[in-house]
């Protein structure tokens, strides 16, 4: 091709570049939102579709406003279908084998026909509020059974490590047809009563060797424990087990019982071997049916419900108070003043208050 020629050629596709360039671009409409059927998502879950309870967990979960209306207009059509459920919250020493004896628990369960609800609390980052949300791979072969439910929640700063969700979560999975309920929480600690206060049983996982661990775990989360997991109770900590089952009998001799009605016990098992877990759900069951025949079974549910009703009106004021941008700023300016001096704590709290 000649040098003539060839300029004509790249002449053509130069100037179709430009005219590419000249075309309108297309405006592209934004696909319309999806709306919500509130009696869909609440058929789905009644159904007892992990798909649709996991949707309606998220929807509560929320913190759009109009997410949260929804979520709550899904609760209400739900609620008649929820209580039937034994719920139990499990929490334990670092290293005690939470997640492992809940897997071997709920594999348990479901084999004997019962459908499992886990609610894993997962803890939230302090500085950046992110989790690490990994309960469902510490729980392979739970989360493939279909007839178990894990639902892996962040602490998103909340006190005690428990999700402020947790309880609508637990209505929404009975309202599935789920009848265990397994709140897992982040460790031992004083704000575990946030626990106490959601569950019917309450479970203490702990190790072989009391006398040692017993020298850094506070009295109060003895107080909270309707049943004490001495787990890992296998090779040789079996017989170390049985010791410190001995040890937790006259211990909890001297303690008030958590539950009126039942006396807390302490029961040695292991989750690798599967010993004793059947005992433990023997005991779950023998407890409840101690509490219902005293009548403290509703009662204690009732005395929950109120706690509840009394902190989500905290939680509101909290957020109303500080959803004003311009109090907001005061708070900021009075912060400033009590920090260089010029007003003591109680001073700005008149001032912000007026």
């Amino acid at each position: 091709m000649d040098q003539k020629k060839s300029r004509r050629v790249m002449d053509g596709v130069h100037a179709a570049h430009d005219g590419m360039k000249a075309l309108p671009r297309k405006k592209f409409k934004k696909p319309a939102a999806e709306v919500l059927d509130i009696g869909i998502i609440a058929d789905g879950v009644r159904s007892g579709s992990r798909l649709y309870l996991g949707k309606a967990i998220t929807l509560l979960e929320s913190s759009n406003p109009e997410h949260k209306k929804n979520g709550q207009e899904l609760l209400n059509q739900l609620l008649p279908y929820t209580g039937d459920s034994i719920r139990i919250g499990i929490t334990g020493v670092p290293g005690a084998g939470k997640s492992t004896f809940i897997e071997t628990f709920g594999e348990m369960l479901t084999g004997l026909g019962h459908r499992v609800a886990v609610l894993a609390i997962d803890p939230s980052s302090s500085l950046t509020g992110g989790s690490i949300l990994g309960d469902k791979t510490r729980m392979e072969q739970l989360a493939r059974n279909p007839r178990a439910f894990i639902r892996p929640s962040p602490t998103a700063g909340t006190l005690g490590g428990v999700h402020k969700k947790t309880r609508e979560t637990m209505l929404l999975c009975e309202a599935a047809g789920y009848d265990v309920i397994l709140v897992e929480t982040v460790g031992v600690g004083q704000s575990e009563t946030l626990v106490r206060g959601m569950v019917d049983m309450f479970l203490l996982l702990v190790l072989t060797g009391a006398g040692d661990e017993l020298q850094g775990m506070k009295k109060g989360i003895l107080e909270l424990a309707d049943a004490i997991v001495v787990h890992k109770a296998d090779g040789e900590n079996a017989r170390l087990a049985k010791k410190t089952v001995a040890e937790y009998k006259q211990m909890l001799h001297f303690l008030q019982p958590a539950t009126d009605s039942w006396t807390t016990r302490p029961i040695a098992a292991s989750s690798i071997e599967n010993t004793g877990i059947p005992d433990v759900w023997d005991m779950v069951q023998e407890f409840e049916t101690a509490v219902k025949s005293s009548g403290y079974w509703k009662k204690r549910r009732q005395e929950q419900t109120k706690d509840w009703f009394r902190s989500m009106i905290t939680d509101e004021l909290h957020s109303r108070f500080f959803d004003d941008a311009d109090r907001r700023q005061l708070v900021r300016v009075l912060e400033n003043q009590v920090l260089d001096d010029e007003l003591t704590v109680a001073q700005a709290i008149v001032r912000l208050f007026e």
